[in-house]
């Protein structure tokens, strides 16, 4: 395992230098960007309306569209749509942004201040990507702790009682709901879940926007508490509907994998309780790859795929500020938070792996390559 996880240390650098370079040549043909944005602004022009005219321009591209050392267009010809306006001030403006650069000496700088994990500044706000990060984290790990946590308190419980009653009735009707809820989009839900109880149509129990209601800050910690969960009790609901089916069948089938082992049936030929048998030996054994797995969960507390169910509840998380930075062609928040996640995720996966090899020593990674 140890030629196995030096490989994977090698490999994160390659790995995450292919994501950022297919990233960037996409961007490169994507229309529009942050300088015919301003352009576009300036000339009381919708941006995508620009952005067609630009695309469409015989033999000349449209402006550059990336930041300095973050990512975006390269720097060829120039942008139709701002005929009519001072070349020096289409200049500055290139200038402002960083496009007066080569696209590949602008990558290469952009790699060299990931590196050092430096992500910049957003082009809109006046703070660092990282900064704003920081301020969203709360609500997506938020949603992603709490969604995760039920996750795992439901489907544990429900694969065992699964396991027990094999091809029940019961066995076969929770098996068609969990199915059903993973069959329907979260943002689908979330939808439904607006319309019926946040006063979309029908009853308005509960709110639509933030984590808090104003003016809780100087209220007691039990009202504040009850306040939070008031507001997180809809997007959780609608993260964790389709969440359920891969956990529990996974716990289902390693229980059933463990009942019908020789160990099982000598514990129950000395007269042990099944109670006894189940908690007291099966658990044990069952439960190793499900708690192995907690370090590729938490992958899915960072990356909750929770972008539409932030929008639809107005909630001010990382997903609702990537949207807003494609939206805004805002391309340092866009690839510093590539860069950052992508990261996180490689090494969490790996760890993921090292967890298995280590609750189960049997799972060896490094000699299936082999």
């Amino acid at each position: 395992m140890i030629a196995y996880t030096l490989r994977r240390l090698m490999l994160i650098p390659l790995t995450l230098f292919g994501i950022m370079l297919v990233n960037f040549m996409v961007v490169q043909f994507a229309p529009g960007g942050p300088v015919e944005l301003m352009i576009a602004k300036v000339q009381g022009v919708n941006v995508e309306a620009a952005a067609r005219v630009s695309g469409s321009s015989g033999g000349e591209s449209a402006a550059p569209r990336t930041a300095r050392g973050q990512s975006g267009q390269g720097n060829q010809g120039a942008y139709r749509g701002a005929q009519g306006l001072d070349p020096a001030f289409i200049k500055e403006i290139e200038k402002q942004f960083g496009f007066d650069k080569p696209a590949h000496e602008r990558f290469f700088l952009m790699l060299g201040q990931y590196v050092r994990f430096d992500f910049g500044k957003s082009f809109y706000r006046d703070v660092s990507v990282m900064g704003l990060v920081i301020e969203k984290m709360p609500v997506s790990v938020s949603l992603g702790l709490w969604s995760t946590l039920i996750i795992y308190l439901v489907s544990i419980p429900l694969g065992i009682a699964k396991a027990r009653r094999d091809g029940s009735r019961f066995d076969i009707a929770t098996s068609w709901a969990v199915i059903i809820g993973y069959a329907v989009p979260g943002f689908l839900f979330a939808i439904l879940l607006v319309v019926l109880f946040a006063g979309g149509k029908y009853l308005a129990w509960f709110p639509l926007r933030g984590l808090s209601t104003p003016g809780m800050e100087g209220q007691p910690l039990l009202a504040r508490a009850i306040d939070y969960a008031w507001h997180l009790a809809l997007p959780v609901t609608a993260l964790v509907v389709g969440g359920f089916a891969s956990l529990t069948m996974l716990t289902k089938n390693s229980f059933l994998e463990e009942i019908n082992k020789q160990y099982v049936v000598t514990a129950r030929a000395k007269g042990l309780t099944e109670h006894r048998v189940l908690y007291g030996h099966v658990f044990r054994n069952a439960m190793l790859l499900i708690v192995a797995g907690f370090p590729r969960a938490l992958v899915g507390i960072l990356f909750t795929g929770s972008v539409l169910v932030e929008i639809i509840f107005s909630l001010d998380g990382i997903g609702l500020l990537g949207f807003e930075a494609v939206s805004n062609r805002d391309y340092p928040v866009m690839f510093g938070t590539l860069y950052a996640f992508s990261l996180l995720g490689l090494v969490l996966n790996l760890v993921s792996d090292l967890t298995y090899h280590w609750v189960d020593p049997r799972i060896d990674f490094g000699k299936r390559e082999g």
